[in-house]
């Protein structure tokens, strides 16, 4: 495929995707926005809640991530059945995934409860918000598998669309649960509290599966079919989890990561801390465009191995990596921008937390370079079926290496906030280099008889 028609395609699939992924972000935040007047016990309760619930999505989201791989090799192949088995696969694993987890949030929610806090009077808000939102994982399983296969598909604005109709009407029907709804002096709802919020966010779930649903019906091109030899199923479902496993524990790991770098931050000065909690939120929502890029790259890499066209295969990871080279860049200098300005964005801050802005801004201005750098590797070398070393570098240069030297020089030698936030460019660093070597070695290697080897039929 020439590079420009490469990259025309690659943007078309990228733009929903980098959108879908600051929406999901942005309805975290309208929940918190709504639920703030009710006190900082609410709050705080809620916080807590979403934190568990979105560390169980944020795997259930990688196992799709991983579907959409595989799913867009069968798309490639032009095979209906191969479509159909990847998705039940996938669906059957994610559901699967889902209900454990469930189940775990049933059983044994007042241990993990006790175990987060010692603040008995949050126990009760969290549990009500709980009780309700575990549910969430159920629908979710369900939505990212359909969303992985309109993706895979090429069709990233349909998710989008989903996302665009569920978000309003979540904002609307949360306010009215948490806050009441007074119509006259004889018919009002006093409202619901974070239960509001969790019940509010379960009806816009299902909004958006009822959407996805309906379009996935009226797709004439997609035909869905169970396959009746449970036998060769159970066999794909095994080889299909084998590739997604990967993926979902190397999420699980860098969120557990990074939550540990929260932690050892927190032990610096409060400024230093507020610094980097204000940062951030900008920080993750933009470096979502140069994720989007690498997983549209992986989409259309993943699809011309099942297609069998792979003769500019080297051409359009090159392709790939220089763009999202340029992305980084753009980001980069948007950052730039921010550091200008950000003072300007929250004007009542101590003048000892602008003295650490300023300090590590020259870190999150320079960090997306080389993160990006190593998100669209990673994404490409996944797409090639190396998603074990994928994981096996993230695991090394975060946990054997940058976690350790982040706790080394905040809890031993008491550093400054530039040393402590400087492991974030390290990591990036450190992972540089063999992601590079092993992209090299694995487009290099790759063949047919490997391809074949991916598509499990």
């Amino acid at each position: 495929m020439p590079a420009q028609s490469y990259i025309r395609k690659n943007l078309s699939l990228a733009w929903p995707l980098a959108l879908n992924a600051l929406l999901m972000q942005s309805m975290l935040m309208i929940d918190t926005l709504l639920v703030s007047p009710l006190g900082e016990i609410p709050l705080a309760s809620m916080g807590i809640a979403t934190t568990v619930v979105a560390f169980i999505l944020g795997i259930q989201m990688a196992l799709a991530n991983g579907t959409q791989l595989v799913l867009s090799r069968a798309v490639g192949s032009g095979k209906a059945e191969s479509v159909s088995k990847a998705y039940y696969a996938g669906m059957i694993i994610n559901l699967s995934v889902a209900a454990l987890f469930w189940v775990l949030l049933t059983l044994f929610e007042q241990p993990l409860l006790l175990a987060i806090t010692d603040n008995t009077s949050l126990h009760s808000e969290i549990s009500h918000y709980l009780d309700i939102s575990k549910y969430l994982v159920i629908y979710t399983a369900i939505t990212q598998v359909m969303t992985a296969l309109f993706n895979s598909l090429g069709r990233t604005k349909v998710p989008f669309k989903g996302y665009l109709l569920e978000m309003p009407f979540n904002a609307a029907l949360s306010y009215a649960l948490i806050h009441g709804v007074n119509l006259s002096s004889t018919w009002h709802f006093a409202g619901m509290g974070v239960q509001g919020a969790a019940l509010g966010s379960i009806a816009a779930i299902t909004l958006r599966l009822l959407f996805l649903s309906w379009c996935l019906r009226k797709d004439e091109t997609v035909i869905l079919q169970w396959q009746s030899d449970w036998s060769a199923m159970r066999t794909n479902i095994r080889l299909h989890f084998i590739e997604i496993f990967p993926v979902a524990a190397n999420v699980t790991i860098l969120s557990i990561g990074a939550t540990i770098y929260q932690l050892l931050y927190s032990q610096l000065n409060i400024n230093a801390y507020v610094a980097i909690t204000l940062v951030w939120p900008w920080f993750r929502a933009g470096t979502q465009f140069i994720t989007a890029w690498a997983h549209s790259s992986a989409i259309s890499i993943s699809q011309a191995i099942g297609s069998r066209k792979m003769d500019t295969l080297a051409k359009d990871i090159d392709t790939s990596i220089d763009v999202a080279v340029g992305i980084s860049i753009a980001c980069s200098v948007a950052f730039f921008g921010l550091s200008l300005v950000i003072e300007d964005i929250y004007p009542v801050m101590d003048p000892a937390t602008y003295q650490a802005l300023a300090v590590i801004a020259p870190l999150y201005i320079f960090t997306p370079i080389i993160r990006g750098y190593n998100t669209v590797h990673g994404h490409v070398l996944r797409a090639l079926g190396k998603t074990t070393a994928v994981f096996k570098i993230n695991f090394t240069g975060q946990w054997v290496i940058s976690i350790p030297l982040c706790a080394l020089i905040v809890l031993v030698f008491d550093g400054s906030v530039f040393w402590a936030f400087a492991i974030q460019p390290f990591e990036e660093l450190v992972k540089a280099l063999p992601f590079r070597q092993l992209a090299r070695k694995a487009v290099k290697e790759f063949n047919q008889e490997k391809a074949d080897k991916l598509m499990y039929d």
